[in-house]
Parts: structure tokens; C-alpha cells; sequence
């Protein structure tokens, strides 16, 4: 007798019309009415298995070219201005349409008191639970404890917790209240995501007083996410960068698009500067010879640095001066 002859089974077959999900998927579309609650502020599988991912990978160092790639998608904004990067963040994605977003001020330039009220008027109030909760935790458990701190995995939480709107300025909240040291934030910076990343850029003038953390701006440096770069060119690089490293800074900013009014102190830093009008004029010319257009931002940098221009108002006190003096 003779049989109907069956295709074979196809491992997988029967989910392949399901797309996969990530660990954390349910957890982070959540906002509303069907955001978690106080209670939901336990670690969820997704969380620890994120924590486990850090642990794994504590002490692997990441080099430039993977600075700007984020293991989780997202599209987190921030409070000052950026342009998008390539590959850009979607981190926190909501369902529901979030509650309308009031900018805030630079993060690197805005005292934690200062946030810290500005998340309290703007997040809803789930949100506003668990920032205040994960604040707590981090003062009761500063610093370092095992592989993976409980700060650090409140970080690792916040693009869900607070939205992509907040998720910046919360996480500078918790690194101020955890008060990280440069090790730590070195730590948090190298096994993080982009997002996480910005965000110990951002809190440097905040925690580091001296150029410890300097490797971890050279880093951001290298990279073409230009919101980390932009990150990178706050006031901790004003303060501790040299000439050589500032003015390639400038210039990085230039052709990546990234704006020139997130490059801290820049008025100050570019007067005078007669071997960054230099570069200016070089760079200028082979735009110009390539057929190509020149920035518009670099003719206000070429601009700051006439030595005949009115010196400008000096800077913002934000801590020590590191080591900018000119140089040719």
C-alpha cells in the first residue's frame, strides 16, 4: 500500500511566523495606564538578564568604531541639542502617545537640584515613583558592590521607566546619587548602551573633578554617533582637553553635522586661536576644491578665533581648569 509522501518537518517551522521578541519586550512598551507599578520596581528576568550581560563583560574594553553601537536600539532625545546619529537609539518606544515634552537645559551644565525638579514637573507619576525610589536606592548603596550594583541596572531600566523624553537626566540623577567615581563610571560607560553611555558623558562635570575620565571623552571622540559626540564636547572636555585634542574636536564636529553650539566654552577656547583658523582655512579649501559645500558653523568658529575679535565674556566656573592652554 502506498502512502502520500509528507514533507519532512522544518525545525522551527511552527514559530516562524512569530517574530521574535527580546527578553524585555513586554515590559518596555508599557506606559499609561498599563505602566507598572511602585511595585513593579523588582527586577523583572529582562533586567537581570541584562545584568548578567555586564557581569559577563566586566573589564572587556570596546574600541571606537563599537562606541557608537548600542546593544539595545532607541532613539532616547535628549535635553540639548543634537543632530540624530547613524543607527540612532529607539529605546523606550511607548504605545500609548507620552505626555507632551518640555525641553529642558544641558544636562552637563545643570545642577543635579535643578533635574531633578525639572523630572519631577514633566515625568507622569509612575515615572516620578520609580525615578524617586531608584534615587533612594542609589543613596542607601553608593559605589560598587559585586559585579553589577543596583544603580547600575536602575540605569540600565530607565529608557523604559522615564521614556526616551527623560531617560538622559535620570540616569545623570542616578549616577550623581550613586556618587560614581571615575572607575565606576568607566565601567557603566564600556559595558553600556549608547544611550547609557551619553549619559556618564553628560554626568562628568558633575562626579569628576580632574582628567581621570578623559579616555572615556577620547573614546566618544572617535566614534560618528553624533549624540554621543555631542555629549562628548560638553564642559568636562572644556575643561580637560588639550589644543590638539579640542581643535580636532571642532573639526569633528564640522563634518559630522554636529552642531557647534553643543561644543562647551567655545567663544573662550577658539579666541585667538590662530592654528584653529589655520585648520578652518585647510579644511574650507578642500571642501571647496571637491566641489562640496562648507559648513556654515565653521565660518562662525573661523570667526572666534580673529585675534582682532572683542575677547570674549569669561566662562562659567563649572570646576578646575584642566590643561587648555593654546598652543601652536
Amino acid at each position: 500500500m502506498t502512502h502520500p509522501r509528507t514533507s519532512p518537518a522544518t525545525p522551527g517551522a511552527a514559530t516562524d511566523s512569530q517574530a521574535p521578541t527580546e527578553n524585555r519586550a513586554g515590559s518596555e512598551d508599557r506606559t499609561g495606564a498599563d505602566a507598572p507599578t511602585a511595585a513593579d520596581s523588582r527586577d523583572t528576568p529582562g533586567d537581570r538578564a541584562h545584568a548578567d550581560d555586564r557581569a559577563h563583560t566586566s573589564g572587556r574594553a570596546s574600541s571606537g568604531a563599537q562606541a557608537g553601537t548600542d546593544r539595545r536600539p532607541g532613539t532616547e532625545l535628549r535635553a540639548d541639542p543634537v543632530v540624530e546619529g547613524r543607527g540612532g537609539d529607539t529605546e523606550g518606544r511607548a504605545k500609548a502617545s507620552p505626555p507632551p515634552v518640555t525641553p529642558g537645559p544641558p544636562l552637563a551644565l545643570t545642577p543635579p537640584t535643578s533635574l531633578r525638579a525639572h523630572l519631577t514637573t514633566h515625568l507622569a507619576p509612575t515615572a516620578r515613583t520609580w525615578l524617586h525610589r531608584a534615587l533612594d536606592e542609589a543613596v542607601s548603596h553608593p559605589g560598587t558592590h559585586g559585579p553589577i550594583s543596583v544603580w547600575e541596572l536602575r540605569i540600565a531600566e530607565a529608557g523604559r521607566r522615564c521614556g526616551p523624553d527623560h531617560a538622559d537626566a535620570a540616569r545623570v540623577l542616578i549616577l550623581h546619587a550613586a556618587r560614581a567615581d571615575a572607575d565606576a563610571l568607566t565601567r557603566v560607560y564600556f559595558q553600556g548602551t549608547a544611550a547609557e553611555r551619553r549619559a556618564v558623558l553628560h554626568a562628568l562635570p558633575h562626579l569628576v573633578p580632574g582628567p581621570e575620565a578623559l579616555p572615556l571623552v577620547e573614546d566618544a571622540l572617535r566614534t560618528n554617533d553624533t549624540r554621543l559626540l555631542a555629549a562628548a564636547v560638553g564642559p568636562y572636555a572644556a575643561r580637560h582637553l588639550d589644543s590638539h585634542q579640542w581643535r580636532h574636536a571642532v573639526l569633528k564636529c564640522l563634518f559630522t553635522g554636529v552642531p557647534v553650539d553643543t561644543v562647551a566654552d567655545l567663544d573662550r577656547r577658539a579666541h585667538r586661536d590662530v592654528e584653529l583658523a589655520r585648520m578652518l582655512g585647510d579644511y574650507a579649501a578642500e571642501r571647496t576644491a571637491a566641489n562640496r559645500p562648507v559648513p556654515e558653523d565653521l565660518h562662525r568658529v573661523l570667526t572666534l578665533t580673529d585675534p582682532t575679535a572683542t575677547p570674549p565674556a569669561p566662562a562659567a566656573d563649572h570646576g578646575s581648569r584642566g590643561t587648555d592652554g593654546k598652543e601652536s
